[in-house]
């Protein structure tokens, strides 16, 4: 009887390289200044001035993941446009939103 046996070893799951996560980082970033810093220029907010992007700022509005700020960007508050998926896709809205969090 011949046994069956492969020299493949189970792999660690894969993390970003630091290569992607810049290629993310740009990615995001592009993005935002596409869609969102006519009003949030450098992290603030022309519309609302205490609504900043800024950590602080995020933090006592109790947005502190990237789902949150997509949840904001889907159904946002008065004054913000809302941004469907149709207008930014979920992979793009994850990559703004990382970019916020990340940058300001």
């Amino acid at each position: 009887m011949i046994a069956c046996t492969t020299s493949e070893q189970p792999t660690a799951p894969s993390t970003q390289t630091e290569e992607q996560v810049m290629q993310t980082s740009e990615a995001g970033k592009n993005l935002f200044k596409q869609h969102c810093a006519a009003c949030h220029p450098d992290g603030g907010n022309v519309i609302k001035p205490d609504k900043t992007l800024h950590k602080e700022a995020l933090a006592a509005h109790n947005i502190k993941t990237p789902e949150d700020i997509i949840g904001k960007m889907r159904n946002p508050g008065p004054g913000m446009s809302m941004f469907d998926k149709a207008t930014i896709p979920d992979n793009e809205a994850e990559e703004i939103a990382e970019y916020i969090l990340k940058t300001f």
